[in-house]
């Protein structure tokens, strides 16, 4: 997927509503979790991703910052987040919980 035609996010847009449920695509474009909710708004809000799995289920919730994402919206108006992290890489994070 070709993110450099997608609009970035505005930091006021970083918010539960509109993140919750995007995607999240790795270094290699490999998609590596989902946003399963948001603690806070803005940059300095918690994105909680659920990686690995199958449908959601087994999947391990894990936390990061939402400055450590690049949260983006592609031409049909689906927002997506993109990081450096891989798969593997956030499954050695640990978990998060509530």
């Amino acid at each position: 997927m070709d993110h450099s035609t997608h609009t970035r996010l505005g930091n006021t847009e970083l918010t539960p509503a509109v993140l919750e449920g995007a995607t999240v695509y790795g270094a290699d474009d490999e998609k590596v979790g989902t946003v399963s909710h948001v603690h806070g708004a803005g940059l300095g809000s918690e994105i909680i991703i659920d990686v690995g799995g199958f449908l959601g289920i087994g999947a391990k919730p894990v936390a990061v910052s939402a400055s450590q994402l690049e949260f983006m919206r592609d031409e049909s108006g689906d927002v997506h987040a993109v990081t450096t992290w891989t798969k593997d890489a956030l499954e050695a994070m640990p978990e998060h919980h509530h």
